[in-house]
């Protein structure tokens, strides 16, 4: 996916004393039931690694954290247990790497909606963040 749009750049940011989260975002969908990337950015100002071990989204029934593996043959995503936040880093939740997947969405999202998820780490624990649905690219 390239370019995510500068609706984005004015979503708030969740934050806590080490850790923030900007830009979240999931694309528009035509009805409900569908499984949709929620991809962000995550801000480590902490000396020590954080992890992202859950999502929380009242519009989706559940949510797996996965990587894109590109082992032999093509590339496939494969759910892992959570995702590593370095230390002092920014980590960007992207299509083709470390990103949460929301499933069985409960209803339609439509471009320019800003909705509110529970992102949970292991360390910092759970920060309520502003997702903003954009178009489809």
């Amino acid at each position: 996916m390239v370019g995510i749009g500068m609706g984005i750049a004015n979503v708030a940011v969740a934050g806590s004393e080490n850790l923030h989260i900007s830009k979240a975002w999931v694309p528009a969908t035509d009805g409900t039931g569908v499984d949709v990337p929620l991809l962000m950015t995550v801000k480590n100002d902490a000396a020590e690694p954080d992890a992202l071990i859950r999502v929380r989204c009242p519009f989706a029934n559940f949510a797996e954290k996965h990587i894109v593996d590109r082992g032999e043959g093509a590339p496939a995503m494969r759910a892992i247990p959570s995702i590593p936040i370095p230390a002092s880093t920014t980590t960007e939740l992207k299509p083709n790497g470390h990103h949460v997947m929301l499933l069985q969405t409960r209803q339609k999202l439509s471009d320019g909606e800003t909705l509110t998820c529970a992102v949970v780490f292991q360390k910092a624990g759970s920060l309520e963040t502003e997702v903003r649905v954009i178009p489809s690219p």
